[in-house]
């Protein structure tokens, strides 16, 4: 009476009936985790620097390398300490703020209070949506949040009106609200439409991001009911930091950064990542994002969004197909901006491994080169490619426990290029951020292409100043923020493609095996183009020049 489980490899067509069989304990769970088991696992497994390097320790002494026969025999000989290596720490930058104010970073975190943002934008056409019901989400409790995102808002340089528009509704009401509150606007922009969510509202989420960004060009903010009361001007003012960069603002600048020589000339900083289908999600496409910056500031970014479909495979490409056309049109936005073209383009790569790196630098260096000379001949700005890896498993620790921050942790701006670096690639370890639990993992960088011929400590200080400009926060994260925001605005359109008209023509399953009609392959008859597929879940290109994904 059950669905038949259909097992691999599914071209025998295989079903075995679920009633006869049996789980097996202690397998790997080989689909994504839920939010709250990466919650539970992150809890598991953070330890602290020196706990951490203990276990390492001891886990050497067990193996017993120097009494090994095997290895005795290959004369090969396991030092059982730690290497220790020399390191330097990056002096942070100046954070500016509006009215010439700045504040001094200091291990990788800083205080706002009593700046105001270095572009301030204001919130006047805006509706407040509320997806609980009035019983849990009272009007009162509404309306005390709005007077005090006022207030912050103003103390934050930000002139928010009331709402013009309250209501209560269900999700399946999304599309019909939005049409009335353009008719509320009387034609007038709408700057921002809030939504206050259930908690663990995953289906609900997805669905306003694709009503009101992709469809109707119009920025989004949403925020769980437990936030909602008592109203905290801290969680606002976090708040306010995303309202502000998604409708145009900036909240501050690294003042020291365009000191650095690299901006002499007009630059482009660059960020791109490629997504690829989680476990479990068969032969959804894998989606591309490639932002630049707008400002001399490296503040501001656009994006671009591609699609490569998969078509079942397990093996999925590492190249962005279409990074010649996303870095065409990227320039023409810097372009419209500034009113000049970038002589020097700094990319910096996410989502590639040490293996992949010739034939993604080669494919995507190229075409990049090939987009600036259909713009103009004879066009060849200076390209700097470097790959951000965080997916390996070196861990710094500092030899005197007074050396490290308040976590125990190396401190913020640590780069070390020596003794654990290769002896002949430009690669380097930097430490950027501040650790709040558990051990930190330093970012790697390899510079693969470098025809600006920066001096390393120049690199080392731009990529450390770009950890500084992440809106979300007052502190430096872990990598820098070009590549974050790609890796946002692929997460972004995967919400997309969750409510694009084609989500259903793609199977669910990519395991070993599934239940009913799963599969790793396009449903027959159903499979849509790439151009479909990016039609239906790019953003308007009034949305893509906005950092809508923050």
């Amino acid at each position: 009476h059950l669905p038949c489980i259909w097992v691999s490899p599914k071209e025998k067509n295989t079903f075995i009936p679920m009633e006869v069989c049996d789980i097996v304990a202690g397998q790997r769970c080989m689909r994504k985790l839920t939010d709250n088991e990466t919650r539970n696992m992150i809890r598991a497994t953070a330890k602290k620097p020196p706990i951490r390097k203990q276990g390492t320790d001891e886990q050497v002494r067990k193996m017993q390398y120097p009494a090994d026969p095997y290895l005795k025999q290959f004369g090969f000989e396991v030092d059982t300490s730690m290497v220790q290596i020399k390191g330097k720490v990056i002096q942070p930058p100046k954070l500016g703020y509006s009215n010439n104010q700045s504040v001094q970073a200091q291990g990788g975190v800083w205080d706002n209070r009593g700046k105001q943002f270095f572009r301030a934008t204001n919130v006047k056409n805006w509706a407040m949506l509320m997806f609980p019901p009035q019983n849990q989400c009272q009007s009162q409790d509404v309306k005390a949040f709005c007077d005090v995102m006022i207030k912050v808002g103003r103390d934050n340089g930000m002139q928010i009106s009331q709402p013009c528009y309250v209501k209560y509704l269900r999700e399946n009401e999304i599309q019909s609200v939005c049409e009335e509150i353009k008719a509320k606007a009387g034609g007038n922009p709408i700057d921002l439409v809030y939504c206050i969510l259930p908690r663990n509202s995953s289906s609900c989420y997805p669905k306003i991001k694709h009503v009101f960004e992709n469809q109707n060009a119009i920025s989004t903010q949403c925020m769980e009911m437990r936030n909602l009361k008592p109203p905290k001007p801290q969680t606002i003012g976090n708040i306010l930091q995303k309202i502000n960069t998604k409708i145009g603002g900036v909240n501050n600048i690294a003042a020291d950064m365009i000191q650095i020589p690299i901006f002499s000339k007009p630059c482009i900083v660059m960020g791109a990542d490629n997504a690829h289908p989680a476990q479990g999600e068969g032969s959804r496409p894998s989606i591309s994002a490639l932002v630049g910056s707008m400002d001399k500031f490296a503040c501001r970014y656009a994006t671009q969004i591609g699609i490569q479909k998969t078509d079942g495979k397990k093996v999925h490409s590492p190249v962005i197909e279409s990074m010649g056309a996303m870095a065409k049109n990227m320039l023409i936005k810097f372009y419209q901006s500034v009113r000049t073209k970038p002589q020097r383009i700094i990319m910096y790569r996410d989502g590639i491994s040490e293996g992949q790196f010739y034939h993604v630098m080669m494919y995507e260096v190229d075409a990049i080169k090939k987009a600036c000379a259909e713009l103009e001949k004879g066009y060849a700005p200076a390209i700097t490619y470097v790959v951000c890896q965080k997916r390996h498993h070196t861990r710094l620790f500092v030899q005197n426990p007074r050396d490290g921050d308040r976590s125990g942790n190396v401190p913020a701006g640590t780069v070390v290029d020596q003794g654990v670096t290769s002896t002949t690639d430009f690669d380097f370890y930097l430490n950027s951020h501040q650790g709040i639990q558990g051990t930190n993992k330093p970012a790697k960088y390899h510079v693969l292409v470098d025809e600006n011929k920066f001096p390393a400590d120049m690199i080392y200080k731009l990529t450390y100043h770009l950890c500084h400009v992440y809106a979300r926060c007052t502190r430096s994260v872990s990598i820098p923020a070009p590549t974050y925001y790609a890796h946002l605005a692929t997460d972004r359109a995967r919400a997309h493609l969750t409510n694009a008209k084609y989500s259903g023509c793609f199977d669910s399953s990519d395991g070993a095996s599934s239940v009913g009609t799963g599969g790793g392959r396009p449903r027959q008859g159903m499979g849509p183009t790439v151009e479909d597929i990016l039609k239906d879940i790019s953003p308007s290109e009034i949305t893509k020049n906005k950092m809508y994904w923050i």
